[in-house]
């Protein structure tokens, strides 16, 4: 489909509802979106009343969020024939604005596979067991290749470092179910019944193993939660930056998307450990430790096994300005 025209109503509807299917934060959806009929541009906020004041102070996750929005939007934008033009930060008197996207002309090609629209509306994080099924050697590469499309570094450590990883994990889950005012703020945001929050069918057991850290929303002692046995090698991709900005954030929620999207075409299932990047020297410690210059900004667990339920999504009417 190509087209140059502005947006009508029903079309920034669908653009807003694909980019709200995107991943964040205990699904907070901190977002707000505007259209400037002037420029055919949509813009994204951060809704600094959605944000986490405890896990996510200095808000590195709600721009990882919306970035990840923003890929969504990008993606939608080029379905429905236009070239998204993007602008991030454009605007320094106001922190709140993360991304502008300009509708102009018909979308480039190639910029990336055209079936991640598909992608988008079946998207959502498992985390339930998985299988011993082996990824295909070939899905690595592709995507690395997509989060370096975004200017991201995604890689693959081998058995002992995807150990470590998880042990620095695990602490930051430690630290998390200690924490009485971690634990109040992730409990708010369990709503059964709503257009928010985490409803109870998608927290997912723990690991009887004790391998996986899989958080624990509800802040209860570890016999107090269901458990399964999960995979006993994990593949975890771990998702980085060279600089640690704003900037940088929104670019590496936009490669987290990517990389989830192309994962999901290919029917592997995805969830995200985040617990050891909330505290500065466990994130510090996420780090190769070799001297260079690396930022981490996701652990995405990836593998074959259910598809897990859906969280729900706000309606346009609710995420946008007029």
């Amino acid at each position: 489909m190509t087209t140059t025209a502005p947006p009508d109503t029903a079309t920034l509807e669908k653009l807003i509802s694909a980019s709200v299917a995107a991943p964040s934060m205990y699904n907070t959806q901190p977002w707000r979106y505007r259209l400037d009929t002037a420029t055919d541009t949509v813009e994204i906020r951060a809704a600094a009343e959605r944000a986490l004041r405890h896990a996510d102070p200095v808000g590195r996750a709600l721009h990882v969020s919306v970035g990840a929005a923003l890929f969504n939007l990008r993606v939608a934008a080029a379905h429905l024939g236009w070239e998204p033009v993007v602008r991030l930060l454009p605007r320094p008197g106001e922190p709140d604005l993360l991304a502008a996207v300009r509708l102009a002309g018909q979308p480039l090609r190639g910029s990336h596979r055209p079936d991640l629209y598909e992608a988008l509306w079946h998207r959502h994080s498992s985390r339930f067991p998985y299988s011993a099924h082996p990824l295909p050697t070939r899905l690595p590469a592709e995507l690395t290749e997509a989060a370096h499309a975004e200017g991201v570094l995604l890689s693959f450590p081998g058995p002992s470092e995807t150990t470590r990883l998880l042990r620095v994990t695990a602490e930051g889950e430690r630290r998390n179910t200690h924490d009485q005012l971690r634990r109040a703020e992730s409990r708010r945001w369990i709503r059964e019944g709503t257009a928010d929050g985490m409803p109870g069918s998608v927290l997912g057991p723990q690991d009887s193993m004790g391998q996986l850290p899989m958080r624990d929303f509800a802040g209860l002692r570890p016999s107090g939660r269901p458990s399964a046995v999960f995979e006993r090698r994990p593949v975890i991709a771990v998702l980085s930056t060279t600089h640690d900005r704003r900037a940088d954030w929104l670019r590496a929620g936009q490669a987290l998307e990517h990389v989830l999207l192309v994962a999901t075409a290919e029917g592997v299932r995805a969830s995200m450990l985040h617990q050891g990047l909330e505290y500065p020297d466990l994130r510090w410690a996420l780090g190769d430790g070799r001297g260079r210059p690396r930022h981490i900004q996701m652990l995405i667990r990836l593998g074959y096994g259910p598809t897990g339920p859906a969280t729900p999504r706000r309606p346009v009417r609710m995420v946008r300005d007029r």
